[in-house]
């Protein structure tokens, strides 16, 4: 019996690469890409920053070709690249889109929103699972990953470079999720049963980022982030 095609949204990290073994192993769906965003401007992954080449590195190991997606900071470029995503896979037969998220709901009911009304259905593999339980889930998976972005103000630079493991799981901040799903961190998957080999990086140096984001209200908001420079 034929399996149904589906894409992966690959953010290169840990829940990500957690959500990708549990759909090979279960083989209910074929995966035929793997769909990343990447910022236009210098090439790196959508939220974790990490180089497009690193990212490839990943999918080659793990045998599933990448789908990449360049994002630029144009009103609605987002949306408009995504609908024409939709439309390609659908005329490769795809009608399942699968993501790596956990439990915040209003993210769950943006994915439906926007991919639902053209006929795609969001696959969400570990969705109502714990951070904790989702922790414990990872540590025993077998897959290796290391922190490569924090937010400045939850995780300070000394956790750039540092294995997910229950050390760390011990090391982290009182109101810091252990999964990091409130953006505290987020990690690159180096290592572990859905790659055919070890991807190769190395961590050179960590440099601080500084984003203003003017609010409604006239307020401008300054967010830091720690991040990692690939090597």
């Amino acid at each position: 019996m034929q399996k149904p095609k589906a894409v992966f949204n690959w953010s290169g990290g840990k829940d990500s690469a957690l959500a990708l073994q549990k759909v090979l192993q279960e083989n209910k769906f074929e995966v035929i890409a793997l769909l990343t965003t990447f910022n236009q401007v210098d090439e790196s992954s959508s939220g974790h920053s990490v180089p497009l080449r690193f990212i490839e590195n990943q999918a080659k190991s793990i045998g599933i070709p990448l789908y990449p997606v360049m994002i630029d900071k144009s009103p609605n470029d987002y949306e408009n690249k995504m609908l024409k995503v939709v439309e390609h896979f659908k005329l490769e037969g795809v009608a399942h889109f699968i993501f790596g998220d956990l439990y915040l709901d209003e993210i769950k009911t943006y994915r439906e929103s926007k991919l639902n009304p053209h006929g795609i259905e969001v696959v969400e593999p570990i969705w109502g699972h714990s951070p904790e339980e989702t922790m414990k889930q990872f540590l025993a998976s077998g897959l290796k990953a290391k922190i490569v972005t924090t937010q400045g103000d939850k995780l300070g630079e000394s956790f750039i470079g540092r294995d997910v493991s229950a050390e760390l799981i011990e090391d982290l901040p009182k109101g810091v999720d252990v999964c990091g799903e409130n953006g505290e961190y987020h990690t690159f998957v180096y290592s572990g049963n859905i790659f055919k080999s070890e991807v190769d990086f190395e961590i050179e140096k960590s440099y601080k980022l500084s984003f203003d984001v003017k609010l409604a209200s006239g307020e401008v908001n300054t967010y830091e982030y720690w991040q990692a420079k690939f090597g």
